[in-house]
């Protein structure tokens, strides 16, 4: 039976940084990609498997959620034919963790979905349009909706905008603020290219973070470890916190009305990297 990584298994998905689509029609690629030091796996059967082989994929991520493996998957929009035979069988597979569903636009369709899988299974809006980033908080605020991820390469086609973060960072902070008024975990920016090498990747992660996302789609297992890190707190951030959280318990006055929340800062940076097994590392 695959072992999935234990680090990233026992990560609640609410701090997931990585999120690794595997193409569901690959099924070869399921056990590398759950070994992987990916936060979070989806088995993708949308966008990357090709109509007349969806069946077959589909049977392929059944037979290795109901084997013993676990994972997120992404499906169909609910204007495609496919997302009745998606969520028909996902009810089933025992070894689901949630889905992502593409083309989000709005917030009936999170909650129809939610509605036709096991009560309580996570639902992962994705954004891909215009009207999806319009209706953001109100996706947000649906029954049913887990986080949003921002689906980058759709959007860019939907609207004409190029890759610049000044073109995206509109929809990027829709989506941030989204996701706070409705009370959920940091949005899920779209992946780097494929082929991205380190460099590339960490440089899109600086400005995922900087926009406030807190979480990545990944194309390529071998960009995770560049992801996680860079959407993880800094050695100068950890420092920081250390030192401004040590000084606290040994008796520290508050010297100014930032100190509280600089404290509350330090704490959030030290839960974060005990979650991520950085604080003592």
């Amino acid at each position: 039976m695959p072992i999935r990584n234990r680090r990233a298994a026992a990560l609640p998905a609410k701090l997931s940084r990585s999120w690794l689509l595997i193409n569901a029609a690959k099924e070869e690629d399921f056990a590398p990609g759950l070994a992987s030091e990916a936060d979070s796996v989806i088995f993708d059967l949308e966008a990357s498997v090709p109509d007349d082989q969806k069946a077959g994929a589909r049977q392929s991520v059944m037979e290795a959620l109901n084997g013993g493996m676990t994972a997120w998957v992404r499906i169909s929009p609910t204007t495609s034919e496919h997302w009745e035979d998606d969520v028909a069988a996902l009810s089933r597979a025992d070894g689901l963790r949630g889905v992502m569903l593409a083309e989000t636009e709005r917030p009936d369709q999170v909650t129809y979905t939610a509605m036709h899988l096991k009560a309580g299974t996570p639902v992962i809006a994705l954004v891909e349009s215009a009207l999806g980033v319009e209706n953001a908080t109100q996706i947000a605020s649906a029954p049913g909706t887990f986080r949003l991820a921002f689906g980058t390469n759709d959007f860019r086609k939907d609207v004409g905008v190029s890759a610049d973060p000044m073109a995206l960072a509109y929809a990027r902070s829709r989506l941030v603020i989204a996701s706070r008024v409705g009370g959920l975990p940091g949005a899920i920016d779209g992946p780097t290219p494929a082929d991205a090498d380190d460099a590339a990747t960490a440089e899109a992660c600086e400005v995922t973070a900087s926009m406030g996302m807190t979480g990545k789609l990944s194309l390529n297992r071998a960009q995770v470890d560049a992801v996680n890190k860079g959407l993880s707190p800094s050695e100068d951030e950890l420092a920081w916190a250390r030192e401004l959280i040590e000084a606290h318990e040994s008796g520290a006055s508050i010297g100014d009305g930032s100190y509280l929340p600089r404290l509350t800062r330090a704490r959030k940076i030290a839960s974060l990297a005990d979650s991520y097994g950085l604080w003592n590392a």
